[in-house]
């Protein structure tokens, strides 16, 4: 895992920039450091390393291809390296000189150099972003691994491309321009997160997953002011090697019939991801939440590991939120060398002041502070951690795919009208009387069950669609209600994959097409490079989401519960009373926090006349939030979050151009 950075101009090559870029995100590759540059073709490569695989000097980057043909500024691991070795070397394709080392840039610079890039890329298992320079054509290539688990940003500086794994490396550039998109500023508070191509930048984009962009010199000439979109013809020109429409749509049309079937062909899917993934020439270790998807992991991690595993996971004392002790339970019964640690409220809030410089761009999923500290208590024993992410997208495990389609059933029989009028005056009970409601019916609730039930109720009002009820659940403000002043069109949601999917099958497509990239694994990436950790997600090795795309929705929900399939191959391992809770998520008492000991930054972030001064947000519709907020009669804890993330990171932005000056 490592930081990449670098640049193409028609001027002279600035070794000094080239270092700076390298500099910024010196967190991402602590172990190493590297800079190359063609001054005849006007192109600079900046690499920092966190070595994983062949940790000698012969795994130095950027690294040459044995015949000169490629340079390679490479993030990330090709798990299946050594079979593509194997694979040149029966071919007779291996290089002239014999192999240097045994590192997978390596090897993957000989396959393109067999194959061709897009074809090499396309045989690999793996997550990456990389930046190769073809001296032979004269071309850039930037590719991203198929589902966005390793950040590739990319935009113009001047008349200068600049690429990097993180948005810092590009603001060093002496023309970059931090204008700010309204529109991704819009969407970010709606959502969260930003979602890909955008940037906060105007003019700077996130390459999107699975796709390849290559970019000739004429490019240079008269740079372009937005994405690059797939099919364009010219200089600058984006292609898919990978699509996850595709895979969705085949496994539909091709679908695993016998449950049993399904759960030996899961667990040899990712039991192969697993052993390929736990490979390293350095300590790994887990994450262990307790929840399905972290302990199927470390399970079948255990089940064939030769060792006891190293797993690690983080507690709250805050009721609601701790989910330390059902993992420690799973790893007693798993036999994994476990490792807690009990956070305390000022730790937690310690670590907020680091996310604005941590993601670069405004970020609010407030996940991303266990997520860091968690990563930051297991860099202590381990260089490396496999984690649970994307079994949600996967299996039909968020709560919406269950509750929007059982929603859309019983609303769709109401004529709108009369929902509108029954549910405005129940929209209106407070989230904790809810909450007291459930308890008394169901004798517990878990953490947010009372804002959830109310965000129900206002969708019930206005909704006319299925669409409309799962992208309300996407919406932190809803219709009519965003604040951001002067913003364009919010960008649109990907539901499209095919006439055959259902509504469930739409959503899990969606949200592992967006959530999970721009959301899931950004934080992840950031959280854990900001101390040196690799993260590794077994569940979106391309061959296990395959599988799981044959595996059909009736054996991913079942009983209004998700993950069914996946919950049976677990139970194999570990007694099903160990899960048997509602699902938490990696939640902190954030909503509770600002009310309570963070209320003062709070308010000073929220201040209405700076917030009218800046000009970014309607201040009248933040306060009127932000009361209710205080009132109890409306938990608004996301969308607060998000404008206090945006203006945290505008204090940051301010006060990193105030020293530059």
């Amino acid at each position: 895992m490592c930081g990449i950075a670098g640049l193409f101009t028609l001027d002279r090559i600035d070794p000094a920039l080239l270092r700076r870029m390298g500099d910024a995100i010196a967190h991402r590759g602590p172990d190493d450091q590297g800079i190359w540059s063609d001054e005849s073709a006007g192109i600079g490569f900046s690499h920092r390393r966190l070595s994983i695989l062949d940790l000698s000097a012969e795994g130095h980057q950027p690294m040459h291809s044995a015949n000169g043909r490629f340079v390679i500024c490479f993030n990330g691991e090709i798990y299946n390296h050594a079979e593509i070795r194997t694979e040149l070397e029966q071919a007779g394709l291996t290089p002239e000189t014999g192999w240097r080392g045994h590192s997978d840039t390596e090897i993957l610079l000989q396959a393109f150099v067999a194959w061709g890039v897009e074809v090499a890329i396309s045989r690999t298992v793996g997550m990456f972003a990389l930046a190769l320079w073809d001296r032979q054509e004269r071309l850039l290539h930037l590719a991203r691994d198929r589902f966005g688990e390793k950040p590739l940003f990319y935009g113009w500086a001047g008349r200068d491309l600049v690429f990097g794994s993180e948005l810092k490396a590009l603001r060093t550039h002496p023309k970059f321009e931090p204008t700010i998109d309204r529109a991704a500023l819009k969407a970010f508070v709606a959502r969260t997160y930003i979602p890909a191509p955008l940037s906060i930048y105007r003019g700077i984009f996130k390459l999107l997953p699975g796709t390849i962009l290559t970019v000739s010199p004429a490019a240079l000439e008269q740079p372009g002011s937005g994405p690059a979109e797939e099919g364009r013809a010219g200089p600058v020109q984006l292609r898919r090697y990978w699509n996850y429409r595709d895979v969705v749509r085949e496994g539909l049309a091709n679908p695993i019939e016998d449950e049993a079937e399904a759960i030996e062909l899961l667990e040899r899917a990712l039991s192969q991801s697993i052993g390929g993934q736990s490979f390293a020439d350095v300590p790994v270790g887990a994450f262990l939440s307790g929840g399905i998807d972290s302990s199927t992991i470390v399970a079948l991690y255990q089940k064939y590991s030769a060792q006891p595993v190293r797993t690690y996971s983080i507690g709250f004392d805050e009721a609601g939120f701790n989910e330390a002790e059902h993992a420690k339970a799973v790893a007693a019964q798993l036999g994994t060398i476990h490792h807690e640690y009990y956070v305390t409220v000022a730790e937690a809030r310690d670590a907020i002041p680091m996310l604005p410089t941590m993601f670069d761009e405004p970020f609010a999923d407030s996940s991303q502070i266990p997520t860091l500290l968690i990563s930051r208590f297991a860099r202590h024993d381990v260089k490396v951690a496999l984690t649970g992410d994307g079994g949600d997208e996967l299996f039909g495990g968020y709560n919406r795919h269950v509750m929007a389609p059982r929603l859309w059933g019983q609303l769709r029989r109401v004529p709108l009208a009369l929902r509108s009028i029954a549910a405005g005056p129940l929209s209106r009970i407070s989230p904790d009387a809810w909450e007291r409601m459930a308890r008394l019916v169901h004798g517990s609730s878990g953490p947010f069950v009372g804002a959830r039930i109310q965000k129900g109720l206002r969708i019930a009002q206005s909704a006319s669609t299925f669409d409309d009820i799962y992208l309300s659940f996407l919406d932190e403000w809803g219709p009519g209600e965003n604040p951001v002043l002067s913003a364009d069109v919010q960008a649109g949601f990907d539901l499209d994959v095919g006439d055959s999917a259902s509504d469930t099958e739409r959503m899990m497509y969606c949200d592992a097409v967006s959530y999970l990239p721009d959301d899931i694994l950004a934080k992840v990436d950031r959280a854990s490079m900001a101390v040196g950790l690799e993260t590794r997600v077994p569940f979106l090795d391309h061959r296990v989401a395959a599988l799981a795309a044959r595996i059909p929705e009736t054996m991913k929900i079942r009983s209004g519960q998700g993950k069914h399939v996946l919950r049976q191959l677990l139970y194999r391992e570990a007694p099903r009373h160990l899960f048997e809770r509602p699902k938490a998520g990696f939640a902190i008492p954030v909503g509770q926090w600002i009310k309570g000991p963070l209320r003062p930054w709070a308010e000073e972030l929220l201040d209405p006349r700076h917030m009218a001064e800046e000009g970014w947000f309607n201040p009248a519709i933040v306060q009127r939030r932000w009361q209710d907020h205080l009132a109890g009669r409306r938990d608004a804890t996301p969308a607060l979050w998000a404008v206090l993330m945006f203006q945290a990171w505008m204090r940051e932005q301010k006060g990193r151009m105030a020293l530059a000056a």
